[in-house]
């Protein structure tokens, strides 16, 4: 009884018109089968049940939209109209990181090594009803972002801003000390983030975008250079290859012009050299 009144309601909300405003998202119902099913799947495992009632429901198919995200000159655009506020750094660890939010809230100067340019990703903080706290990442792991020489001297430059203006107020910098952080050195949170974000990017000239749309612009830069799609996978902290290539399948098709090229190119000097003989 209590499997059928649980598989009642997803099977009810998957067939729910979407104009109705009381009905869930088809990606909320399909988070809701995809945890039942393997909750029941362990039962099954167990003995507990002989066979998962949940596999024989189909959840909706989720329409994805096309992604509004910036060039690589309307993300230097971008980086260049922040410089000197404090959404400089925000933006410039998820156009040129490919963070989300949440790890970047929850950066520390402890999981930053500049002479080896690296970032460590070990944990992405959430925003509750009753504060912050920290959690694990969403894949589940920890990941090492490489940083670009570029990024380097912006977090080299960002620390001496940040210890100054952090002894203004009787604080001194150390390993603790968030990435991203209010005047007095505590977290931002990570609402807070976007809403400077939607209060900035009014004054410019550039497309209103989400401030998450900058990790898509990242991840179009990546692939759009000839990244294979697996180092970006890695580098976004996506838990399979195959959701890098579902998000940005329309860069591939540019990327598969490129590849026939460079093999064209290859094949081409290897028959001249074969008929020079």
């Amino acid at each position: 009884m209590t499997i059928c009144l649980a598989l009642f309601p997803l099977q009810n909300c998957s067939r729910r018109p979407s104009r109705q405003p009381t009905g869930l998202s088809p990606r909320t119902v399909r988070h809701m089968h995809r945890v039942l099913r393997q909750a029941l799947q362990q039962g099954v495992i167990w003995g507990i049940l002989a066979r998962n009632p949940a596999a024989a429901v189909r959840p909706p198919k989720v329409e994805r939209g096309t992604l509004q995200t910036y060039d690589v000159g309307q993300t230097a655009d971008l980086l260049e109209t922040l410089r000197g506020t404090h959404m400089f750094m925000p933006a410039a660890l998820a156009a040129l990181c490919g963070l989300r939010r949440g790890e970047i809230a929850a950066l520390r100067w402890r999981d930053v090594d500049l002479d080896r340019a690296e970032l460590a990703i070990t944990q992405s903080m959430e925003q509750t009803k009753t504060g912050i706290r920290y959690k694990e990442t969403k894949s589940g792991r920890a990941r090492t972002v490489a940083l670009s020489e570029t990024m380097v001297e912006e977090l080299r430059a960002h620390r001496l801003a940040q210890a100054q203006e952090l002894l203004r107020c009787g604080v001194r910098i150390s390993n603790d000390t968030p990435i991203v952080a209010q005047v007095d050195g505590r977290p931002l949170q990570p609402r807070s983030i976007t809403h400077e974000w939607m209060r900035l990017i009014k004054f410019t000239a550039l497309p209103r975008i989400r401030f998450h749309d900058l990790r898509h612009a990242h991840a179009t830069h990546l692939l759009a250079a000839g990244v294979h799609p697996k180092v970006a996978s890695e580098r976004l902290g996506h838990s399979k290859v195959g959701i890098t290539l579902d998000l940005y399948s329309h860069v591939l098709p540019g990327m598969q012009a490129d590849a026939a090229s460079r093999v064209d190119v290859a094949l081409r000097q290897a028959l001249n050299k074969r008929r020079e003989k």
